[in-house]
């Protein structure tokens, strides 16, 4: 790949002074490897532009400025000593991620290393393209200006708590439930139990099974402003080792039995 100052440089100067408008080009030589990595952030293209800066050490780049806050970026085409790279970068304006979704990103374009060709090209194929996506994403901006965000669940009056232990099962004491609760933990799989004073979903309907009948118990106690809430109980102490495991005795030695 050249490295040369001269063909770089010369050309994105002669191709800014053949595009449409007041452009400038300024040219930059990468020290190190990383400086080119701002570049890869701003490159608004999904295919070879996008793939060249991503891949291959570039070594120098020029950036083209134009009216209306247009940018281009200007590389080698990587193998091909007589080309060049020619892509659209975002927009410097304080945008956000998500004034870029929908938009279709503009995409770059290869051109030979006459600079009047290449300027028909971009001035056809790339300009037209870049202006729509920024026109888009502008006007994403004003009428979103902050992430959209999901409203937050409303207020209730009452809350059921429901405790699930370490057997499976999930509890909730009778005194605790809302009277309006009460239908819906029967409909929904629920026993009374009045040895224990509560209500209780058995371990047998499995993780899946339970979960549903949750949700259904939620989602219908949320129509009458009750709120229901999920807990767990701390697994007891001393609890049993993993399986598979054996402590062996203090002072004993393993004994290897052989046929």
């Amino acid at each position: 790949m050249p490295a040369s100052r001269a063909d770089l440089a010369s050309f994105a100067d002669a191709l800014a002074a053949r595009l449409p408008g007041h452009w400038h080009s300024a040219y930059r030589q990468h020290v190190e490897y990383s400086d080119q990595f701002p570049l890869g952030e701003e490159v608004w293209d999904v295919g070879h532009v996008h793939w060249a800066v991503d891949v291959f050490v570039l070594g120098h780049d020029a950036q083209l400025s134009g009216p209306n806050g247009q940018r281009l970026c200007v590389i080698d085409r990587p193998l091909y000593r007589d080309q060049f790279l020619v892509a659209p970068l975002t927009p410097d304006e304080g945008l956000k991620p998500h004034h870029f979704t929908g938009v279709e990103e503009p995409n770059g374009i290869k051109v030979g290393n006459d600079p009047l060709r290449a300027a028909v090209a971009v001035s056809r194929r790339v300009l037209p393209r870049y202006r729509s996506a920024l026109a888009a994403v502008r006007h994403n901006r004003q009428v979103r200006p902050e992430p959209p965000l999901r409203p937050a669940p409303p207020e209730v009056d009452q809350v059921l708590t429901l405790t699930r232990y370490a057997d499976g099962v999930l509890r909730a004491p009778y005194t605790t439930v809302p009277a309006e609760a009460r239908d819906a933990l029967y409909i929904h799989g629920f026993q009374y139990l009045p040895h224990q004073g509560a209500f209780l979903l058995p371990a047998a309907y499995g993780a899946a099974g339970q979960a549903l009948r949750i949700q259904a118990v939620a989602q219908q106690l949320a129509a009458h402003g009750i709120g229901v809430n999920l807990r767990h109980t701390p697994p007891p102490p001393g609890a049993a080792p993993a399986l598979n495991t054996r402590a062996a005795l203090p002072g004993s030695t393993p004994v290897t039995h052989r046929r």
